[in-house]
């Protein structure tokens, strides 16, 4: 595989043909959604705004990614970092209402600028400007931290040790496969805190770190999904159906977390989309004619996110959608010939 931007045709080939398949996992995401939501008084538009955002997120991506691989993912960063520091009133208007105001789905989005950032790294010509975006990368990680996101914070470490260690991996494959493995052991993780199969003195310390309320919506939501394995309970209405929601003083009622969410309302086939699509991205990366860096850093990032996503809802909020598919479009362009 060519990583400096140049296609062969079978490059260009499976190039199509994983874009192809892209577009049919986003269509039946899409497609199940609404057959999950027939006849119920569900509400499938959150859903559909999130694949709008992503997809659109991700075309951007690839067109700015393709014509600026420097100042694209360094512009989407510092925008990020600039938004975090200088808007009082947040971009939804209050400074208590996400994004940017809620300092999970705001580390969230610094995990991605620090992503951007090292990709932008990695494309500049000089070493000088090199440092300059890594101290960006950094910078965002400092500030999830600031903003009181532990978890935010770690994930930005975590993409900027990648970054950095990605310049001595040969095969890209090896390390979007530990990904994928490092992600399936979050989920895994969090259906185990949620139905109690741990040792004791483990689940007690999870659970008192992650909040005896999320866990008891976690828990909510695996027995919706038990009782509803197929279709779920519909989108959207998880807040109907748990007593847990309807009681919570913190944030909107979701399960907080993604996976729960989509599994308790769309049930198990709702669920393998949502890996398929996980999924998807990765092999996106792996025949990216991107350098294997940016790949990786990438796919760090991202990977960081969908950690996030297993125990908060911050891909509730479409411009956490968005920003993500802009930096799987920008680590998936090819840049044009100069």
């Amino acid at each position: 595989m060519r990583t400096d931007g140049r296609d062969g045709p079978e490059e260009r080939v499976q190039g199509s043909r994983t874009d192809a398949l892209g577009v049919a996992v986003l269509v039946g995401c899409a497609t199940w959604s609404m057959i999950a939501a027939a006849g119920r008084p569900a509400r499938p538009e959150g859903l559909l705004l999130a694949l709008l955002a992503v997809t659109a997120g991700y075309a951007t991506g690839r067109i700015a990614g393709a014509l600026l691989p420097v100042a694209a993912p360094a512009g989407m960063a510092l925008a990020i970092v600039v938004a975090t520091l200088v808007m009082p009133g947040r971009l939804s208007g209050t400074a208590d209402t996400p994004p940017l105001g809620y300092p999970n789905a705001d580390a969230a989005l610094l995990v991605l600028a620090t992503g951007a950032a090292c990709c932008a790294a990695w494309s500049a010509p000089s070493p000088p400007l090199r440092l300059v975006l890594r101290a960006l990368g950094a910078g965002a990680g400092a500030l999830a931290l600031a903003l009181g996101s532990t978890a935010g914070f770690a994930a930005s470490v975590g993409v900027l040790l990648c970054s950095l260690a990605a310049s001595h991996m040969r095969r890209r494959l090896l390390a979007l496969v530990g990904f994928a493995l490092a992600t399936a052991i979050a989920v895994g993780g969090t259906y185990a805190v949620a139905t109690d199969t741990l040792p004791s003195g483990l689940s007690a310390s999870l659970a008192g770190q992650l909040t005896a309320p999320r866990v008891e919506l976690w828990r909510d939501a695996v027995g919706m999904a038990e009782d509803h394995p197929v279709r779920g309970v519909g989108p959207d209405r998880f807040r109907v159906e748990s007593a847990g929601a309807l009681t919570a003083t913190e944030g909107p009622p979701t399960p907080q977390s993604a996976v729960f969410q989509v599994a308790a309302e769309q049930g198990l086939p709702g669920l393998a989309l949502l890996g398929a699509a996980f999924a998807w991205v990765l092999c996106t990366l792996w025949r990216s004619p991107r350098s294997t860096p940016v790949v990786l850093t990438a796919g760090a990032a991202l990977t960081g996110l969908a950690m996030l996503a297993t125990v908060d809802h911050v891909l509730s909020y479409a411009v956490v959608t968005a920003a993500a598919g802009i930096l799987a479009g920008l680590a998936a362009a090819r840049p044009l010939p100069d």
